[in-house]
């Protein structure tokens, strides 16, 4: 049996992937380790595969030390070594070989004789082949699964970001093992898409998402909603982009529902979308089909942003593009007829098209800008008005940019200068002022609006509502008013900071004190 363990070994490297060499080092370690654990942790031994006999031969080494400094298991003293008729001289080191095959070893019994009682081995050597074997079996199984995952990590740690196709074989939890030839691979549920359905025996696409080299069971982690697999598909079966021809500059998907690819192309004879759709459709259908028919649209790339934007919206058409560079947003303005075209079912369109273009989309149609302006302007007309500028001037201000009365009261003296019809720098004062001052009046009108209808709904003033807050006495009265805080509403809309400095009442106790008045407000108004 034991000349057979050679072959054992070839059989098994052949029958895992796993190379001879690192049997026999887990054969060694799995001998070494059930001798230690029989023998005595503290014991120095080797295990060496013998390649003419088939077998571990296991060895005790002990030194020859002072008579006084002897280790017991490790070390003995040169009288015990000659009483054992040993020739050994301070500082040998001595190998004595274990025979653990059989009880009745002619070898083993010799050494028991000779040797057994001078390093300690006679008693333990005789259960030592029945431990050997579990622990052996143990550590060769253990040896066997770290070298095969080791195989299937060194053979995929190169594939990650690519296509692999398997077979499902069973189901785990919610995830789905896939066969994928010499390894087995995990789609966890969070990444399958939820419309989606296999048996067991089906073919499977997927995209290898990561190689997890500590997993405990599979290691490959395949994902069916990751964009790479749309873009991986579209290198399938678009040579164009295979030959880099046509380049997908970025893409979004929502898994199951919709997607949208932007591609560009290096040749100005290559039309990239043409390619990518094929004849009568035939490329982006293979793709659709893959991903059992998900929408696909293909979008020219720019580099100018705001036409790649409103590439991205298609199929709905823009009017207009207002850029927010510094906020990195766009506001796009549709017909009305096209508004929920653009912004797509339950905002799928334009959620997609910022993702693609990595742009922030606002949505507007034309009659609510149209009203919007028309507000904005008559609001900046009336602020300036004061100042002695009449509506050409605020038609002005608003074509150049400045399209609220809060921009105009934050505005500079350099900025509204040079511009026409404002005066010169004695001009820009007196608007940026009016401004100001329409922005405190306006607050103010707006904050008493608001008193007015809460004491017409409660019937209570604003002090007596103010009361009705929990924590709030008549000397907190007192003090909120120092602040001018005569209402909920003004409790609310009166920054903390000028609050607190001006009563001394903590700013927690304010954050904690206006989120009541919210709480009252809310319920008086339902």
């Amino acid at each position: 049996m034991e000349a057979k363990l050679d072959m054992v070994l070839e059989q098994v490297g052949r029958d895992k992937n796993i190379d001879k060499t690192v049997l026999i080092s887990a054969l060694e370690q799995a001998i070494l380790t059930a001798a230690k654990r029989t023998f005595g942790m503290n014991r120095e031994m080797e295990a060496k595969f013998n390649l003419e006999t088939g077998s571990v031969d296991l060895f005790l080494i002990v030194n020859v030390v002072e008579e006084d400094d002897a280790i017991e298991g490790r070390e003995i003293t040169v009288t015990e070594a000659h009483k054992a008729g040993l020739e050994a001289e301070l500082g040998d080191e001595l190998l004595f070989q274990v025979f653990y095959r059989a009880e009745d070893d002619d070898r083993a019994h010799e050494q028991d004789e000779k040797f057994g009682a001078l390093i300690d081995l006679k008693n333990a050597s005789k259960k030592f082949g029945r431990i050997a074997a579990q622990t052996a079996k143990q550590v060769i199984y253990q040896r066997v699964r770290e070298a095969e995952r080791d195989n299937v990590y060194n053979e995929f740690k190169d594939r990650k970001g690519e296509i692999i196709s398997g077979i499902v074989r069973r189901f785990e939890r919610g995830a789905l093992i896939v066969d994928i030839g010499k390894a087995e691979a995990v789609l966890p549920m969070r990444e399958q898409v939820p419309r989606e359905s296999y048996r067991v025996g089906d073919s499977i696409k997927a995209y290898c998402l990561d190689i997890d080299r500590s997993a405990r069971g599979p290691q490959v982690i395949l994902s069916r909603t990751h964009k790479g697999l749309l873009e991986k598909l579209f290198e399938q079966e678009v040579p164009e982009i295979y030959e880099k021809i046509v380049r997908i500059e970025s893409s979004a998907r929502e898994p199951g529902a919709r997607a949208k690819i932007a591609v560009s192309s290096r040749d100005r004879d290559v039309d990239p979308v043409g390619a990518c759709v094929g004849m009568k459709g035939s490329r982006v259908q293979a793709v659709v089909q893959e991903l059992r028919g998900e929408k696909i649209d293909i979008v020219p790339y720019d580099d100018d942003p705001a036409r790649f934007v409103c590439n991205a919206i298609a199929p709905a058409e823009v009017s207009r593009v207002i850029i927010d560079a510094e906020g990195h947003r766009m506001e796009l303005i549709v017909p009305d007829d096209k508004l929920s075209l653009a912004i797509g079912k339950k905002g799928q369109n334009v959620r997609l098209a910022s993702q693609l273009t990595g742009w922030r989309i606002d949505i507007h149609s034309e009659s609510k800008i149209y009203e919007l302006e028309r507000r904005a302007k008559e609001q900046i007309a009336a602020a300036i008005d004061g100042a002695g500028f009449d509506n050409p001037v605020a038609d002005t201000l608003f074509k150049l940019g400045w399209r609220s009365v809060g921009e105009l009261g934050r505005a500079h003296v350099e900025e509204l200068a040079g511009l026409p019809g404002i005066g010169g720098p004695d001009g820009a004062r007196r608007i940026i002022a009016s401004a100001q001052s329409y922005i405190q009046t306006g607050g103010q009108r707006r904050r008493d609006d608001a008193r007015k209808e809460a004491e017409r709904r409660t019937g209570m003033s604003g002090d007596q509502q103010l009361l009705e807050l929990d924590g709030v006495d008549e000397d907190v009265l007192g003090v909120l008013a120092q602040a001018n805080i005569h209402s909920p509403e003004d409790l609310i809309r009166t920054p903390i900071e000028h609050i607190a400095t001006t009563t001394g009442i903590d700013m927690g106790d304010l954050a904690r004190l206006r989120q009541r008045a919210i709480s009252w407000l809310s319920e008086v108004s339902s």
